[in-house]
């Protein structure tokens, strides 16, 4: 969180006032400290001011540019990020949001591709990816994610996501099976019946036959120009547990579709709510990668990387909590009291100086 414009070994180092990054490079490579226990504080730090039987859970992919064959899971691959096929990283994020529109990241797991990764054993042990990995496509990956979240019993009402994820039938089988509420964009050519002659037709060809009394104008939250408006038509299913919505774009006409599992029967207007809620994990990301060098790593091995991102995961927690407390005119802890301690001193490790390989 130091006011630098880049977030990696060499400028952090030189802000502290050391000669050299390796202390720093050690940390993330060879300390013996565990990431999953740094995800649960995370967790509970996240629970302890945030915590909501109305949270949403959504999930996103985000890319990382990068050169070379080196960095864990790098290929040429599409990237919405950054908006075309490039040398990158992808890792799936898992974010929670409250009605109040906090929002922070939860959890993330780097894809690693299964051709290039994954079937080469050599490669993913040179780059220390963990002995036994097995691929995952990022909807596993998230259905994982969402595991350790009700294991943990953290309180959420709903789940919400992209295409990508809306249209796997996995993903939305174990959702359905573990009880969960959700509402997930699906692409135009969904298969659906017609909710007035009960033939089977595509989101696209029901859409422009529906008349202006089928469209709702709707606000779904707030963006950076203000309140997000659009028009929103709701379309039955035949299970009552399922509906169907389609999105309208005020200003072009631009159509999005969505299916809602709905077991607790929640009004229209929740659903839509829900929906809008798949923005915040946007802003996350922003927020993460300018304030907390989210992406701004210079290691290549596996447990460097998960380190570096949930090091900076928990920062940027700590920004929104500082966030939500100047919002509400909460007073924030003196520098001169004791803070709480967070975690427990981890036990010298004899191999801790063992020599350094810069990454």
């Amino acid at each position: 969180m130091g006011p630098i414009e880049r977030k990696n070994g060499w400028t952090i180092a030189e802000y502290v006032g050391e000669s050299e990054p390796k202390a720093l490079q050690r940390f993330l490579n060879l300390s013996p400290w565990k990431v999953d226990r740094l995800l649960q504080l995370n967790r509970e730090y996240v629970l302890e001011h945030f915590a909501s039987p109305s949270a949403i859970l959504v999930a996103d992919p985000t890319g990382f540019a990068k050169k070379g064959t080196k960095s864990v899971g790098v290929q040429r691959q599409y990237s919405g990020t950054l908006g075309r096929i490039d040398n990158c990283q992808i890792a799936t994020f898992l974010a929670y949001v409250t009605p109040d529109r906090d929002r922070v990241l939860l959890d993330c797991r780097l894809y690693l591709p299964k051709e290039s990764w994954i079937a080469d054993p050599a490669r993913c042990a040179e780059a220390g990816v963990p002995a036994g990995t097995t691929f995952k496509t990022r909807p596993q990956q998230v259905a994982e994610m969402i595991g350790v979240v009700v294991d943990a019993k953290v309180p959420f009402r709903w789940f919400t996501a992209d295409e990508e994820f809306g249209q796997n039938p996995g993903l939305r089988e174990y959702l359905e099976k573990t009880g969960i509420s959700y509402v997930m964009a699906v692409p135009k050519n969904t298969a659906i019946s017609d909710p007035v002659t009960g033939r089977d037709t595509t989101f696209e060809h029901l859409a422009v036959k529906l008349n202006h009394t089928a469209w709702q104008r709707r606000a779904c939250g707030i963006g950076s120009k203000g309140f997000r408006v659009y028009d929103w038509a709701p379309i039955p299913a035949a299970d009552p547990d399922h509906q169907y919505m389609i999105r309208k774009s005020i200003d072009d006409g631009e159509l999005a579709f969505y299916h809602c599992y709905n077991p607790g029967h929640a009004s229209f207007g929740e659903l839509v709510n829900v929906a809008g809620a798949r923005w915040p994990i946007e802003e996350c990301f922003g927020a993460a990668k300018n304030e907390v060098g989210l992406d701004e790593y210079q290691v290549r091995k596996y447990d460097a990387w998960c380190r570096h991102i949930t090091l900076a995961l928990y920062a940027h927690t700590f920004l929104a909590i500082t966030a939500r407390k100047a919002k509400k005119g909460e007073p924030t802890r003196s520098s001169d009291e004791n803070p709480t301690t967070i975690y427990q001193p981890i036990p010298t490790n004899p191999t801790r100086d063992a020599p350094f390989t810069d990454d």
